[in-house]
């Protein structure tokens, strides 16, 4: 058994602190698994997804509306050249049968050629129209994941400021107490917390109620024959046992 000494009542004062640090843990321990803070890591997560997935749709609209300008241009050149072909035409500006041929072969050309051109600026307006409606559903859904995060935000900082103040509260109720446990004592205490989680237990009933083990009577003697005063620990964890009217010394 360790000889550091302390008063029945200081030795008592150790199981307070312990209930203290085990309400500071669980603090702690909620802080660190809010689900606020889980759920926002997923919306900051989709968040991301979705921005890179506008900038490829913009990319996108952008190529399809230069290649949509490009196919109404070479049309509107086509249509200009059948213009101007029938209006050599109509104006009679060509007499002999074999020019006359070539230039009624050209316009037929000119014409399938405007056809083609023609589907390929509808199939451009069809798929930058599909890709508008793709990124408006992006955008929208990134409005919606900006409330939830606005949202959760909120609830997370309202939680966290909860915690703060709880733990504010506990921590000032540690120091209290701490002040009237005698140094050693409490630096021992603070020595077994770190290996252990829990620095100081109650002996109830003949039991440590760190390591929840039943003492034998050889140890519960050598407890029982212990000065009032000189802190005493278990064999089996090595925590502080504190004696109490429970003990069942």
């Amino acid at each position: 058994m360790g000889r550091v000494k302390a008063s029945p009542e200081a030795q008592l004062r150790l199981l307070e602190i312990a209930d203290l640090d085990a309400e500071l843990a669980r603090l702690g321990h909620r802080r660190r698994s809010l689900p606020e803070a889980a759920q926002l890591d997923q919306v900051s997560a989709r968040s991301g997804e979705l921005r890179d997935g506008i900038v490829m749709a913009d990319a996108e609209l952008g190529d399809l509306g230069r290649e949509q300008a490009r196919a109404e241009r070479d049309v509107e050149q086509i249509r200009a050249r059948i213009d101007r072909d029938r209006a050599r035409l109509d104006g009679g500006q060509v007499s002999a049968a074999r020019e006359l041929e070539n230039l009624q072969s050209e316009v037929q050309s000119l014409l399938r050629r405007q056809s083609d051109l023609e589907e390929i600026v509808l199939d451009a307006m069809e798929r930058r129209e599909t890709a508008e409606r793709r990124r408006d559903a992006l955008a929208a859904e990134q409005g919606t994941l900006t409330e939830q995060a606005a949202e959760l935000t909120a609830r997370r900082d309202a939680a966290l400021k909860e915690i703060g103040e709880h733990a504010a509260a506990a921590e000032a109720s540690r120091a209290a107490v701490a002040a009237d446990v005698p140094a050693d004592v409490l630096t021992l205490y603070d020595r077994l917390r770190a290996q252990h989680g829990v620095g100081a237990a109650m002996l109830r009933r003949g039991r440590c109620e760190g390591c929840h083990l039943t003492l034998n009577t050889i140890d519960l003697n050598r407890i029982r024959s212990a000065p009032p005063d000189e802190v005493v620990r278990c064999e089996e964890c090595r925590r502080i046992l504190v004696r109490t009217p429970e003990s069942g010394l």
